[in-house]
């Protein structure tokens, strides 16, 4: 029979509240409050910090304070060069999966945490966990909500608000909430990179 602790990562329905994840998750938490004590000037403490933190991080990661985790990154496998503007939310009861190059605008919340529909359930604390998983070189534009168990593909940009219920394919561009594709990226792209604002010939 599994644990509690091992059903986190699962999917099953477990107990968040076992001593086991609670004792882990005080120890998790005290680090990110550490964390988001730091000043601006402690740029080489943050990065130390971090990768005490999280489960995997590359190299040339920035996260800009404040940043809030359910388990302080200890489930979190960033790639390199990923950038998080302020507010940066992720619910990692279990594995978040980021690429490398991809950006979080501010207020961005990934969460991996569910509970169940059946009113019983949620009054006994019942919850349940699925990955989340971001491809290379995203855009997660400014206040997006990412639901538990979705897939992001690489180079897709996620509009500002959006909320991702569904799995997004790569190289698209989707908005709205549910979150749906609006188009592919494509030629128009290699020209504009915001309305009628061309890309310099020398880039």
């Amino acid at each position: 029979m599994r644990t509690m602790r091992e059903k986190m990562h699962t999917g099953e329905l477990y107990l968040p509240n076992d001593e086991t994840i609670s004792a882990e998750q005080m120890q998790c938490l005290d680090r990110l409050y550490e964390f988001n004590q730091t000043r601006p000037t402690e740029m080489k403490k943050r990065e130390a910090l971090l990768r005490e933190m999280f489960a995997e991080m590359g190299e040339g990661c920035y996260i800009e304070p404040p940043f809030h985790a359910n388990f302080g990154g200890r489930h979190v496998h960033f790639g390199s060069h990923i950038y998080a503007n302020f507010n940066l939310t992720m619910v990692d009861d279990t594995h978040i999966y980021v690429g490398d190059y991809t950006m979080f605008g501010p207020n961005v919340t990934v969460a991996t945490a569910g509970h169940p529909i059946l009113p019983s359930l949620r009054e006994q604390i019942y919850q349940y966990n699925m990955p989340v998983r971001i491809g290379r070189n995203c855009w997660i534009g400014a206040g997006a909500v990412l639901t538990p168990g979705v897939t992001i593909g690489d180079n897709t940009v996620i509009g500002a608000g959006s909320i991702v219920t569904k799995d997004i394919p790569a190289n698209v561009v989707a908005v709205g909430n549910p979150c749906r594709v609006l188009r592919e990226i494509g030629e128009h792209d290699k020209t504009y990179y915001f309305k009628d604002r061309r890309i310099p010939s020398d880039m």
